[in-house]
């Protein structure tokens, strides 16, 4: 501190004007400090420090059953979330296979209308056999199959036709042997249905106009396996 705020400092005592505080202000403040005094300590359990009331208890009780409440409705949205990101992704991986394959003359390795002689074919390529069903009566041969990638994986790759349109349905182990009825989607222009059963789940794409793919997936879903 320099001389000038020694100077300030003599002047502002000198002519500042004091107050006593009364005497009710000092018990209220000696009364509040003694209250203080008795408050429970931090740190290790005390037995002799004092309780919360029952009402603190219950509040603090509440306040945490919420916050619990709250916890666990976070994580069912965040499993929410992911499990509805997770399709997505897959939905968008087998839309691109299907565009690949159509893009490129890779559509089938194995140029068959019958079962007997596709589904063998996969066998040594999978570690698991893909069911191929034979839909030639409804008016959807089989054109053959295809071992093809889905998220980083090698799957199984079965070529239906319908007219003039072609039909990838990507067939793979699912997890726990969920069943699941068919949700049929549209993305970048394509009809999509994803349904599970028997261990497997089965991804569809096509140009088809839906009604004819609902059609397709019901034989898919509904035919016993050979």
């Amino acid at each position: 501190m320099d001389e000038r705020d020694d100077d300030l400092s003599a002047l502002i005592k000198a002519g500042a004007t004091r107050h006593a505080a009364p005497p009710q202000l000092r018990a209220r403040i000696d009364a509040r400090i003694a209250e203080m005094g008795n408050a429970r300590p931090e740190g290790p359990f005390h037995l002799d420090a004092p309780v919360l009331p029952l009402q603190a208890w219950r509040r603090w009780t509440n306040m945490g059953a919420a916050f619990a409440i709250g916890v666990v409705a976070s994580i069912a949205v965040m499993l929410a979330l992911r499990g509805s990101g997770d399709e997505d992704r897959l939905a968008q991986a087998v839309v691109d296979s299907h565009v690949r394959s159509l893009m490129s003359a890779h559509l089938v390795d194995v140029e068959s209308s019958d079962r007997h002689t596709v589904k063998p074919w996969f066998a040594g390529k999978l570690d698991y056999a893909p069911p191929v069903r034979d839909l030639a009566a409804q008016g959807i041969p089989l054109a053959g199959g295809r071992l093809d990638y889905v998220g980083q994986r090698p799957v199984a790759a079965l070529v239906y036709r319908l007219n003039r349109h072609t039909i990838n349905v990507f067939v793979w182990p699912t997890v726990g042997n969920p069943v699941q009825d068919p949700v049929f989607a549209v993305r970048q222009g394509f009809n999509v249905a994803h349904w599970s059963g028997d261990g497997m789940q089965f991804w569809a794409v096509s140009d088809v106009n839906a009604a004819d793919l609902r059609n397709v997936v019901h034989f898919l879903a509904l035919t016993e396996h050979p």
